[in-house]
């Protein structure tokens, strides 16, 4: 079932939604909106942590199946969220929310190095801290960084924020009878082949007793009814 309150959360949202449907690059009319939806989120009092991805710039598994080696073409991706991060970051910054950039990887430059206990302590003193770099290695995706980042951070969920309004029986762009399920609990995910994170990202989460939710977050005001707990998407749990 759904956790009682949501004190702490982490967002975990696509390169793609910096961007305009079907267009590339960043939007900063785009990034100032998700700005205003965190700002909703932290007004609440609810502490946030966000993991972006990098889509919407480079996808290191499509150049590794154009030819370029995948740990390099990783590396790229790392480098698009940054990128993403510093965007975000900025658009937050410019409604007056405070924020930090953390990165897995060394780009010491314009962000700090992603350390547990001095991003628990940015938590503590009420910033956004915007997680860049991935989990610092390849072959993981940013869905896993952000299944790591949340059991690190001890955050009360994942809101996995995406442009379908949470987790049907089938594909409905397939299947004119598929449903969206308000619950469903990670077991039945496995057993019914349901899609909401890869299987790294997902099994990383059920291990840890992470509750996870999908939402659609092209919904204005969607992201602070997800926070609290009103019913849209689809809570995965290990008993909904």
């Amino acid at each position: 079932m759904a956790p009682a309150e949501l004190r702490r959360v982490l967002l975990k949202i696509s390169g793609e939604s910096l961007a305009r449907p079907g267009e590339s690059g960043i939007d900063p009319e785009v990034a100032a909106e998700i700005a205003e939806e965190i700002r909703s989120v932290t007004e609440l009092g609810v502490g946030i942590a966000v993991v972006v991805g990098a889509g919407n710039l480079v996808r290191g598994a499509e150049f590794a199946r154009l030819g370029t080696n995948r740990a390099t073409g990783d590396h790229m991706g790392m480098l698009g969220t940054a990128i993403n991060t510093l965007a975000l970051q900025d658009a937050l910054e410019r409604i007056e929310i405070e924020t930090r950039a953390m990165s897995a990887i060394e780009v010491n430059a314009v962000m700090e190095p992603y350390i547990r206990r001095r991003a628990l302590r940015h938590m503590d003193r009420g910033r956004v801290v915007i997680l860049a770099g991935g989990t610092g290695n390849p072959y993981f995706t940013t869905d896993t960084a952000a299944a790591l980042r949340a059991t690190e951070l001890g955050v009360d969920a994942v809101l996995k924020a995406t442009k379908v309004d949470g987790v049907y029986t089938a594909d409905p762009k397939l299947d004119p009878d598929a449903t969206r399920l308000t619950a469903v609990s990670f077991q039945d995910c496995l057993d019914q082949d349901l899609r909401v994170m890869d299987r790294t990202a997902f099994t990383l989460c059920m291990e840890n007793d992470m509750p996870i939710m999908v939402f659609d977050m092209f919904v204005k005001g969607n992201m602070k009814r997800a926070v609290q707990r009103e019913e849209i998407g689809t809570w995965v749990t290990s008993a909904p």
